[in-house]
This record gives C-alpha cells, sequence and structure tokens, in this order.
C-alpha cells in the first residue's frame, strides 16, 4: 500500500472508481433531479432578462398627442374691445408736451390748547411743507403766500394755481377758515380745503 493512496474493495476506491473487488466498475450515476432545477432557474433568467417595453407604441401615442394639441389650440389671441377715456386734443397742439401736473401748495394747520377759547385765532399751529419760511400766525401767512404769488418777491405761482388747506380731525374751524382766508386774501384763486395726508 502506497502512502496516501487506498486500498482495493475499501469504500474510497468504490468511490473513485477504483477496481472493486478486482473488477472495473464505471462512475456512479448522476442524480439529474438535483441539477434540473439549477438549469431552469438560468434559463428563467435569461428569458426575464429578454423582456422589454416597446416604445414603439408609446411613441406613436406620443406623437398623436402632439399632432392633436398642435391643431386644437389657438395661438391667435381673441379681438377684445376695451373702453378708453381719451384726452379731447381738440385745441390742445400749442400745450407743452413734457408739462407737468401742478403740484398744489399746501397749508397745514393744526389747533393746540383747550377748545374752549372762544373764537381766538391765536393757539393755531401753522405749516407749509416745502422750502418756504414758516408763518407764525395767519398775517405772516398772508404775507408770505403774497411773496409767493406772481408779483410779489419770489413769484413763484401763478393766481390760479391751486393751494389747499389741510387741518387735522382736531382742529377748529376757525382756524381752518382763518387759513381759507389768508390764501384769498393774498390773491389765489383756486383755494380749497383738502385732507390731512
Amino acid at each position: 500500500m502506497s502512502r496516501g493512496g487506498t486500498r482495493p474493495g475499501s469504500p474510497r476506491a468504490a468511490a473513485a472508481g477504483g477496481p472493486a473487488g478486482g473488477g472495473e466498475a464505471g462512475p456512479p450515476p448522476r442524480d439529474e433531479s438535483a441539477i434540473t432545477p439549477h438549469r431552469d432557474r438560468r434559463s428563467r433568467r435569461r428569458v426575464a432578462g429578454d423582456i422589454g417595453l416597446n416604445l414603439t407604441s408609446m411613441i406613436d401615442v406620443v406623437f398623436l398627442l402632439l399632432v392633436y394639441f398642435m391643431v386644437a389650440t389657438e395661438f391667435r389671441s381673441g379681438e377684445e374691445v376695451y373702453k378708453l377715456d381719451l384726452p379731447d386734443r381738440s385745441g390742445a397742439a400749442s400745450d407743452d408736451p413734457f408739462e407737468l401736473d401742478e403740484e398744489p401748495l399746501r397749508v397745514e394747520v393744526r389747533s393746540r390748547g383747550p377748545v374752549g377759547e372762544g373764537l381766538s385765532l391765536s393757539g393755531a399751529i401753522i405749516s407749509v411743507p416745502g422750502p418756504y419760511p414758516q408763518p407764525m400766525d395767519f398775517v405772516e401767512l398772508r404775507a408770505m403766500l403774497v411773496d409767493l404769488r406772481v408779483g410779489g418777491k419770489s413769484g413763484l405761482f401763478p393766481d390760479d394755481h391751486p393751494v389747499v388747506i389741510t387741518a387735522t380731525g382736531d382742529t377748529r374751524w376757525q382756524h381752518a377758515l382763518a387759513a381759507f382766508n389768508a390764501a384769498a386774501s393774498a390773491g389765489f384763486v383756486n383755494v380749497s380745503f383738502g385732507d390731512e395726508s
């Protein structure tokens, strides 16, 4: 017996295909049932890998939808009638096209002190927004407006320039009326009352 070898007639020699009892035997039969499921799995994998999505019909549907929307869509906007209040241009050819709207001259009047002072004009706070001297009373307001009118010292505003008297909610009526009278006596003809801005 050689080292690492098998004895003739031993089960190891029979499994290795050696002579058992002096006779020569072939390899043992293979069990095919154990191998068949493995082969079926491989074949199933190959078949599953071959399944794909047919894009031809999807592309056809997309193009049909594209053609439908192109035919059904109206790219032209519908005609509409808009009502516009256009200015009257008759006789306005000589007007300056760059003329700006006239910003009215504002005179703000507030009352201070108790209401029970009667008809006294004292206690009024007068302010004229802008780069103008601020009057302390209605006499100074009239003098300032005379200077601002055309023909006065500065001559900034014509007689028909709008002058707006604004008063707070707690301003006494005689103070607002005194400011109105000061503007009218200064020579302005377009004097009105306005809301406090």
